[in-house]
């Protein structure tokens, strides 16, 4: 089968690797690369036989991960931390550059070599970072946004370095060469903003409308690639292109749905691109080379933790940032491995050079977990308090929360509860990660935190320990279980509500201790049922009792344990039928220990009773000689009028008249 069995070998090692190292807190990416050492030509075994076509392959893999970059990019993710990271970022890739040409002068390199070294390790991993600090709970604060703004900025630096470091190999028509790729690049740019403002956005509503999936994944992938090409034909960077074509694309309204569509592919052939990488590792080369390895990692993190420590710190951030700026950004960045391949295709750099990179970034990426995961034991040593630094949050009183709601998720549900819940005057807090919806909370005056609601830290900025609920709106079964646990771990008491994605998750939630399940796709086509039997003339007393026994049927194993549920889907159905209004009967009123015929409630009122709820008991049809209570929920009907007579009369003690 050729490179077919080549593409499925890789995938299948992939797939294994990945889900070890997974197990292991490491990236995914790292079960790539050592997918494709184990089926290497250097490692024995089975062996990939077509190396050269993958690595083709691999080139649409380096093109999609720069145009979903591009269609990722906004420029409001900089806004918070926009001097570090628009002003320092630079600061600290140039002064990466020269530590290594420092590294590589001491080595005996020449200086060419020594500026690939140098741009090499200017970049850090966005994949790593962003996976280390959702393990660590770090996402949301400070430091991380301060991360995250430098990373954006480093990777779009790769795009001007693909097309000048090229250009040094002749130094006398350098100079030259780098301004007519310039000038090139940005007649491009020019090309691609008339393009994106004019054409593309009437292309894909005229392709949005015809309304196939396949077709829009298929428009937006020949975007990218096409215009990626397009830039190859014209002498600029293949991803180049891609990265820009993904950036004007991002200011249209499909730029997100773009984004959602192209990142399964962006993955497969970011797997291929990696695998590749990974093929190109050479153990014995570690062996035989160790020491300058050795050396190599050490002076990297080192000085490049000590230049981003410093350089946070001029911009004036304290407490733990420059610390866990410095430990978490020292490795070596996934875009390296583009830039490394861009300077093998040129001739920049020889093979032992990027052996070398390679290895390096490799046990860099491998570190950075542990490495970053001292943070807290080293600033613990100066501050003790060290976990208390803010998260980013609005609306949260500075007194902190008691007995409110916790919503783990913004979205749409979230962010409807929250309405409810607010209209209501009941105190909440909703946690959300995405940035955007955070966002939107924060401008609607809801209570927010930023972060990932599975991280305790989040959990307490929240006020887990003092809330009454957990509002789980996450559809994600991973992030839901490992939410339930830790709000389980620091409120044992704490209620639960839970969103199942399907049926057959009803008893996973059970088993975390979770009662109250919804079914959103159940409770979205009971209530199509329920309009449409009514539209086939069915008395709407039969399409209630038929859909509430299809409910009660569903949710049997949470009715099995929860009378409250039992009680609610009761309460409903008589909502259904009647216009009615619930009133808590006060412990001093007028009706209590009488009657409703001795208290002629429908003489004085106009309204009439027709249910009483007594100690979670629904009581139907009332009649006169029924006794009320302190304490029932009393059903009315009747006028808006009425009703207003029935809550004062009710309202009012026995002793006013």
């Amino acid at each position: 089968m050729g490179i077919a069995t080549d593409i499925i070998l890789l995938i299948v090692a992939a797939f294994s690797c990945g889900i070890i190292l997974q197990r292991l807190g490491q990236p995914l990416i790292l079960g790539y690369i050592a997918a494709g050492v184990v089926l290497g030509p250097h490692t024995g075994g089975i062996t990939v036989s077509n190396i050269h076509e993958i690595e083709l392959l691999a080139e649409i893999g380096v093109a999609l991960l720069l145009f979903a970059l591009g269609l990722e990019f906004s420029l409001k993710d900089l806004k918070p931390v926009k001097k570090v990271a628009l002003i320092g970022t630079p600061l600290q890739m140039i002064l990466t550059i020269c530590l290594g040409l420092c590294i590589g002068s001491l080595m005996g390199w020449d200086w060419k070599s020594s500026l690939w070294l140098g741009a090499f390790i200017s970049l850090s991993s966005t994949m790593v970072i962003l996976k280390t600090l959702m393990n660590q709970g770090w996402i949301g604060t400070l430091s991380s946004k301060v991360m995250i703004g430098m990373l954006i900025v480093q990777d779009l630096a790769v795009i001007p370095m693909m097309i000048i470091l090229p250009q040094l190999n002749n130094p006398a028509v350098g100079i030259h060469a780098i301004g007519f790729s310039a000038v090139k690049a940005a007649i491009f740019i020019a090309g691609m903003i008339l393009l994106g403002t004019r054409i593309l956005p009437r292309l894909m509503t005229h392709i949005a409308n015809l309304g196939s999936r396949e077709l829009f994944l298929l428009a937006i992938t020949a975007i990218g690639l096409g215009i990626g090409y397009l830039t190859h034909l014209l002498g600029l960077s293949f991803a180049f292109g891609a990265f820009v074509a993904g950036m004007v694309l991002s200011e249209s309204d499909y730029g997100y749905q773009a984004l959602s569509d192209i990142i399964p592919l962006r993955d497969l052939f970011g797997l291929l691109f990696f695998t590749s990488v990974g093929m190109l590792l050479d153990p014995a080369f570690l062996v035989n080379h160790f020491s300058q390895v050795v050396i190599l990692v050490l002076a990297v993190g080192i000085g490049k933790g000590i230049i981003f420590a410093l350089i946070v710190r001029i911009f004036k951030y304290g407490n733990v940032i420059p610390l866990a700026v410095g430990l978490g950004l020292f490795q070596i960045g996934e875009f390296s491995f583009v830039l490394a391949r861009v300077g093998v295709s040129s001739n920049s750099i020889n093979h032992d050079l990027y052996t070398l990179i390679l290895t390096a970034t490799v046990l860099t990426m491998v570190l950075t977990p542990l490495v970053s995961g001292q943070t807290a034991r080293l600033y613990a040593l100066k501050k003790h308090w060290m976990r208390h630094e803010p998260l980013e949050s609005a609306s949260i009183p500075d007194i902190g929360l008691k007995n409110h709601a916790v919503i783990a998720g913004g979205g749409r549900v979230g962010f409807q509860v929250a309405q409810v819940l607010q209209r209501l005057g009941l105190p909440f807090a909703i946690i959300e990660l995405d940035h955007r919806r955070f966002d939107q909370a924060k401008v609607a005056g809801l209570a927010v935190v930023y972060g990932d609601a599975s991280q305790e830290i989040v959990l307490d900025a929240a006020g887990i320990k003092d809330a009454a609920i957990l509002i789980l709106t996450i559809p994600g079964l991973v992030a839901a279980k490992s939410t339930v646990v830790q709000s389980k771990r620091l409120n044992g008491h704490i209620g639960i509500v839970a969103r199942a994605p399907g049926p057959d998750y009803l008893d996973f939630f059970k088993d975390l201790g979770v009662v109250e399940t919804v079914l959103p796709e159940f409770e979205a086509g009971l209530e199509m049922t329920r309009q449409a039997l009514l539209h086939l003339s069915v008395p709407p007393t039969e399409v209630q009792r038929h859909t509430d026994t299809i409910r009660q049927e569903r949710y049997a194993s949470m009715l099995d344990n929860n009378d409250n549920y039992r009680l609610l889907t009761q309460l409903r159905g008589a909502e259904q039928q009647f216009d009615l209004q619930w009133i808590r009967l006060p412990r001093e009123s007028r009706m209590a220990h009488r009657t409703i015929g001795k208290s002629e409630i429908r003489k004085t009122t106009g309204a009439s009773v027709v249910g009483v709820v007594r100690q979670g008991e629904l009581r139907p049809n009332p009649d006169a000689d029924f006794v009320l209570e302190p304490g029932d929920l009393v059903a009315i009907i009747g006028n808006d009028r009425s009703r207003d007579i029935f809550f004062q009369v009710a309202s009012s003690p026995l002793c006013s008249g």
